[in-house]
């Protein structure tokens, strides 16, 4: 699938402060998901920032569709959607007239029923003449998000889309994403919820320290830098692991009643079949086992600590 999005060798530098970006390069696919992942101060949002003309580079380069944003932002910034983390919107407003607004700030004609598919998706539309204040936290980040689909933007970036709402509005959103997907909006995201990338995003993302440490698909992703667990379960408790069994790094549960060992899934030789053997030599009895996957939030934390 071709890139909509191109970024080449991307640094910031401020005068006064760190690099909150360096030589950042990117290609974001047309029609997919990528979700950016890293701690506060990562450049996550300079990025996103960046590629959507709200801050000029130090260095390097951003096309929109074949755009470059700095000699043509005006047809870059036409495809683009931004929901920005900071909820500023005009309190006095009405929540039609706002997304109204916003699709007339494009130079877009007036589209009433466009407006209302927009509202209706977000369950606004029993409240479009609501003004903004009357609404709640997670109503006004709706709002944000109908004024950034007002002028029908061929991509979309969410920041932290979901902080400090509910958990059932976080899946509403989840699902009108997924939908925007369906009808071919391209959408980048950032978060700190590590179960919303696992959820939703085709790829991952991971920044620390203004650099991109990998971009990749999540399936692949999880298989390649996952690890599993071997959870034993024994028939009796024991105080401490034998002298035999020190070699297998095992890590003995609370109450001596479970074994956990982890292991690479690929690996050629995951150490199961000895570990098994040297358990029996040693007269410990398992009374069931189970495997666990790690979790993505568990891989993300490998990653910045190797990159640390």
């Amino acid at each position: 699938m071709a890139a909509i999005i191109s970024v080449s060798a991307l640094s910031k530098r401020y005068a006064k402060g760190p690099t909150a970006l360096e030589g950042v390069s990117l290609d974001i696919e047309e029609g997919e998901i990528l979700a950016l992942l890293g701690p506060n101060g990562a450049g996550k949002t300079t990025l996103i920032s960046a590629i959507c003309g709200l801050v000029r580079p130090t260095s390097g380069t951003v096309t929109v569709a074949g755009h470059d944003i700095v000699t043509d932002y005006r047809a870059a910034r036409a495809l683009i959607g931004l929901v920005p983390q900071d909820i500023s919107i005009e309190p006095f407003e009405r929540v039609i007239n706002t997304t109204r607004f916003s699709r007339g700030l494009f130079g877009k004609p007036r589209d009433d029923a466009h407006i209302e598919r927009v509202l209706k998706a977000l369950s606004l539309w029993d409240r479009r003449k609501a003004r903004n204040m009357e609404l709640s936290g997670g109503m006004k980040r709706r709002v944000l998000i109908a004024k950034a689909l007002a002028h029908e933007p061929r991509i979309l970036f969410l920041d932290e889309p979901t902080a400090g709402v509910d958990v059932s509005l976080r899946k509403d959103m989840w699902a009108l994403v997924r939908r925007l997907r369906d009808d071919g909006v391209t959408i980048i995201l950032t978060t700190h919820y590590i179960e919303e990338a696992e959820e939703m995003a085709d790829r991952i993302g991971i920044m620390d320290k203004g650099r991109l440490l990998l971009v990749e698909e999540k399936a692949r992703l999880m298989h390649q830098l996952g690890r599993k667990a071997l959870c034993l379960f024994l028939q009796e408790p024991l105080d401490s692991l034998p002298p035999a069994l020190a070699g297998h790094a095992l890590k003995l549960g609370e109450g001596g009643r479970t074994l956990t060992f982890e292991y690479d899934t690929a690996a050629g030789r995951t150490g199961i079949t000895r570990l098994l053997a040297d358990l029996a030599a040693a007269g410990i009895a398992v009374r069931d086992l189970e495997t666990r996957q790690s979790s993505l939030e568990q891989i993300f934390l490998n990653l910045l600590e190797e990159a640390a």
